[in-house]
């Protein structure tokens, strides 16, 4: 089943947000490490390239990341004009000290002590921008919850006389165009529960765990891998934890939605290991099989006119 999920109080937050764009210098946008392209958000790019906006770019979470695939990610990125890309982990007060910096540095025309500069945070559901806002200013400024969309209302504050920073909510777009990416999303929690089914993303987890990382499914449950399929991963983990339904003659089912909340809970905290759910390759390929079969890719205007800027 497709995934989709555009909360009311959105609508109002993308409006609020093309307005503070208007008057600020950089825009900051979080990603998932371990899902950038599947977490970006197009409309974001939208309203910055209309505003012709430099943009820094934050890998959160790459603790939790491929390291390698998290490379790749970063050349990509830091290949497009007006752009600069750096990961980091929101939690980690080195790493986030480092962005006024390089927020200087995509808008030099603002060190000249005059007027301050102005950047605005964006990004994603439960992405951790409420994580970097309060690393960064070193007291809790934004409220953190393990639920997405836990900030709802645009903040500005001043992180010294020269810098100032505005917090949007996180944003969804009204329609995710491909399948992958909203079980990516649903798989990192970027998505309400109530607009998934977590059998299948668990299911759709255990593909890219099979695909890429079956090592990592051995050793944290013990099981042979070979001839798996996703809902198969489900099965085995329902099995390893004894996840069974309850009630009278139904101790013998198991229980995949119980399964499959394990499995994506322990990729969500990092138990399984360090992973990423795509690479600029696996993009390419995704989205080549998208135009093969005629569907409009999100990522094709956003290369166009990325070569316009």
């Amino acid at each position: 089943m497709p995934i989709q999920w555009f909360p009311g109080h959105m609508v109002a937050a993308r409006k609020k947000s093309a307005e503070v764009m208007a008057s600020t210098d950089v825009v900051i946008e979080v990603l998932d490490a371990r899902l950038p392209m599947a977490s970006s958000n197009p409309m974001i790019d939208e309203l910055r390239r209309h505003r012709q906006r430099p943009c820094l770019k934050l890998l959160n979470k790459i603790d939790l990341a491929d390291p390698h695939a998290t490379k790749q990610w970063l050349d990509y990125f830091n290949a497009q004009p007006g752009v600069k890309a750096v990961g980091i982990s929101a939690k980690k007060p080195g790493d986030v000290a480092k962005i006024p910096n390089l927020c200087q540095s995509l808008a030099p025309h603002r060190s000249d002590g005059i007027k301050p500069l102005r950047m605005m945070i964006m990004g994603i559901p439960n992405v951790g921008k409420s994580t970097l806002m309060n690393t960064l200013l070193k007291r809790r400024v934004a409220a953190v919850g393990d639920e997405p969309a836990v900030t709802k209302s645009v903040q500005s504050l001043e992180i010294n006389s020269r810098m100032t920073l505005t917090d949007t909510p996180g944003m969804m777009w009204p329609k995710i165009e491909h399948d992958s990416d909203g079980f990516m999303l649903a798989a990192a929690h970027a998505i309400g529960r109530n607009a998934v089914i977590e059998e299948e993303v668990g299911a759709f987890l255990g593909e890219i765990l099979l695909a890429r990382y079956p090592k990592l499914i051995t050793a944290r449950y013990g099981c042979a891998t070979e001839g798996m399929d996703g809902i198969g991963v489900v099965e085995a983990v329902a099995r390893k934890r004894n996840c069974r339904m309850s009630g009278k003659g139904r101790s013998q089912e198991l229980d995949l939605e119980k399964a499959a909340m394990i499995l994506l809970t322990d990729f969500r905290d990092g138990i399984l290991g360090r992973i990423s759910l795509e690479t600029p390759e696996t993009r390419a390929a995704m989205l080549a099989a998208a135009k093969s079969a005629g569907a409009a890719p999100k990522d094709t205007a956003d290369e166009a006119d990325a070569s316009e800027d």
